[in-house]
């Protein structure tokens, strides 16, 4: 692995950084440190810039220029690294004053497209269908500030001055002149003029006129920022001087003006008004496409966290704006402790801005909800006031809960959860209505992608073990069940929400024990009490000469995973370990309506159960995996701040058990009353500087 020197120490810190550059970064201040480097990257200010270039100067060490892709993130915030690099060691394709190894791509005499024309095609397609752009977060563009009786739009680009780089583009950067061949070149048209806000910094804008909409004789000023594509689209024709959205109306089909040199002027599919000798050849859109997306730029798979394509960002991106677009509007927290908030919010909204933590209703209200907005909930029960506004408001009511994978650790000792389910129906754990994944599962026509992912997550999970939480070591049980047919007995939280709601005849993990030793009278019975119940704090628990009365074995040390793999058949009332054992083949048999029991797969001796007449519909065991695993809950990546896949997380629980394992052997001590507020405070501090950073 190459060692790359920065003089950067924010470069140092940066979480996707070292994966794309494929080495490891140091920082560096001095030639002195310079010994055993293979190279110097410099990103950033020009002054930064140029102190890298004099210290490779010194050392004789190839430089590095960096610079953010074309498709860089979510949004334009620290919280969102980069997914994309440019590393040039020519220059850097935004400063045309200087060659860059993007125009010695197109420079060359051999077509940037050469043996990558079908994938050239394919990105093209996909970017534009998808509406992907450098940054994604901006909405739509509202069509009501665009006038009905346009025969023509034009739209001209301002650019914020110090987002400019190279002579050349400051010599041709007097706005007045674009502007008035805008209007002197298209007589019949509407001249938009598109001034958004930078977001983080204020900046000195080319055109005066405030507000969005505002009219100037044939001239619209659009100050909001919007999709791109949601502009092009209702344009005509495009004048920049260098903004990247002159290249994606290229793409689009639209005639572009050119007042300065971007890096896709010069090449003969734009109109200049600046020459560059140095750009001789005639390149297509495409041509431009290949070499800048595909050949310039370096990508990370947000999946594997290693070195990608195109297609892994694209993909990557798309999942943000669908998962975020599920909710339109605000999404309001009632009720939530302000450290759990901060634990949970950025599951809710990517950005804080979309996000709101209230106590009650009487404070929701006051925020002016309407439908496009939704009042989230923990777990099941609706406080009449919140029912109440959301009658009268059209808000919705979403049940948030932990998901099925959800951490290496418990919840109750404030790790944060790799996933959570969102429910408008009900919550999956309440039989008493249905649920959004009662209702996946009723009716979802599951296709040929979803089952062969489903399947081979299952096999996942069985081959590495993995369960709900991850916290406990594996080996192989010494019961000595001497031949009898082992069966399991997990034990639950006699208070939690699934046993209130869920289980009615049995509802006491003694009651199961004796229900399950009936069923088994020559059995080997395991009783495996509940980790939170072990630790204390939590209902359910059974005094050890009672339960050994029933059962053969209490296992307390061993993972629940080599129990069930240990058993031939498992009893729960409403456990997750039921859903876990069905997965690894196991026989099992219900007393109260999990979300699992009613498809077909288990034994179910609940009586009166109308959950269970409702799911009126036989499933596969993958078709049960695919609506529970992969099409119900949110996977969250904590090092991105972004949704992702079911088989990501599954990855990130599998490297950080490995590691916990080789550190603490895995086992967690339960957390004492002073580390658990120390811990809140951590929490609600991180949350403070996330949205201090994103208001800025």
């Amino acid at each position: 692995m190459a060692v790359i020197g920065t003089l950067s120490r924010d470069l140092v810190r940066h979480p996707t950084l070292p994966r794309l550059l494929s080495g490891e970064l140091r920082r560096v201040s001095a030639t002195a440190q310079c010994q055993g480097l293979d190279a110097l990257v410099a990103w950033g200010k020009p002054s930064c810039r140029k102190r890298s270039e004099a210290l490779a100067e010194q050392t004789g060490l190839s430089l590095f220029r960096l610079g953010e892709g074309f498709l860089r993130a979510y949004a334009e915030h620290e919280d969102f690294p980069s997914l994309s690099l440019i590393v040039d060691d020519l220059g850097t394709y935004d400063d045309a004053d200087h060659p860059s190894r993007l125009e010695a791509l197109l420079n060359a005499e051999e077509s940037p497209l050469e043996g990558i024309e079908t994938e050239t095609d394919a990105a093209m397609r996909l970017l534009i269908s998808e509406r992907l752009s450098r940054y994604n977060d901006a909405p739509d563009l509202d069509v009501s500030l665009l006038r009905s009786d346009d025969r023509e739009r034009v739209l001209v680009v301002d650019q914020a001055q110090e987002g400019e780089r190279g002579r050349t583009s400051q010599r041709a950067s007097r706005f007045e002149d674009m502007l008035a061949a805008a209007s002197a070149e298209n007589p019949g048209a509407t001249v938009y003029v598109y001034a958004p806000c930078t977001g983080n910094v204020s900046q000195t804008r080319n055109h005066e006129p405030s507000g969005n909409g505002v009219e100037v004789g044939r001239i619209v000023v659009l100050r909001e920022r919007v999709n791109p594509w949601s502009l092009i689209e209702r344009m005509d024709r495009i004048y920049t001087v260098s903004a990247h959205i002159g290249f994606e109306a290229l793409m689009a089909g639209l005639p572009v003006s050119v007042f300065g040199m971007p890096w896709y002027a010069g090449w003969g599919v734009t109109d200049d008004r600046l020459p560059c000798a140095r750009r001789t050849p005639m390149r297509t859109v495409r041509e431009l496409f290949a070499a800048a997306y595909i050949r310039y730029s370096r990508y990370l798979d947000p999946e594997t966290l290693e070195p990608g394509d195109i297609f892994d960002v694209m993909r990557w991106l798309t999942r943000q704006r669908r998962v975020e677009g599920r909710i339109q509007g605000r999404r309001v927290m009632v009720g939530f402790r302000r450290w759990k908030a901060a634990n949970l919010g950025s599951r809710l909204a990517l950005l804080p801005a979309r996000l709101s933590r209230v106590p009650n209703a009487g404070k929701a209200e006051c925020l002016g909800l309407g439908p496009q907005d939704a009042l989230v909930l923990w777990g099941r029960d609706i406080p009449s006031d919140v029912a109440l506004l959301s009658a009268c408001t059209g808000t919705r009511v979403l049940h948030m809960e932990d998901g099925f994978v959800r951490s290496v650790g418990l919840g109750s000792d404030m790790v944060p959860p790799y996933s959570i389910v969102l429910d408008e129906r009900g919550i999956y754990f309440d039989p008493g209505q249905a649920s959004d994944l009662e209702h996946l599962l009723n009716t979802h026509r599951f296709t040929d992608d979803e089952l062969d992912r489903a399947e081979r997550i299952r096999d996942w999970i069985v081959k590495h073990r993995i369960t709900k939480y991850n916290l406990e070591p594996h080996r192989v049980p010494d019961w000595e069940a001497q031949g009898r047919e082992v069966v399991l007995v997990p034990g639950q939280v006699e208070d939690d929400a699934s046993i209130r709601y869920g289980a009615n005849a049995v509802r006491t993990n003694l009651e199961l024990l004796k229900a399950a030793r009936r069923a088994h009278p020559d059995g080997f019975l395991v009783y495996k009490p509940h980790p939170d119940v072990i630790r204390g704090g939590r209902e359910g628990h059974v005094v050890l000469s009672e339960a050994l009365e029933v059962v053969d074995h209490v296992e307390t040390e061993l993972s629940v995973i080599s129990c069930i793999e240990a058993c031939h058949t498992l009893h729960t009332m409403t456990s997750l370990t039921g859903f876990d054992a069905l997965l690894r083949g196991k026989r099992v048999v219900t007393y109260g309506e999990p979300f699992y029991a009613g498809w077909g797969l288990t034994d179910d001796r609940a009586r009166d159960a109308k959950a269970l007449a409702r799911r009126s519909r036989c499933l596969g065991l993958t078709e049960l995996v695919a609506g529970t695993l992969l099409l119900y809950p949110l996977y969250w990546d904590p090092v991105l701040n972004g949704y992702t896949s079911c088989e990501a997380v599954l990855r990130r629980i599998i490297q950080e058990r490995e590691a916990l394992m080789a550190q603490t052997g895995l086992m967690f001590q339960r957390l004492g009353y002073g580390r658990r507020q120390w811990l809140k405070l951590k929490i609600i501090y991180r949350s403070f500087m996330w949205e201090r950073r994103f208001s800025r």
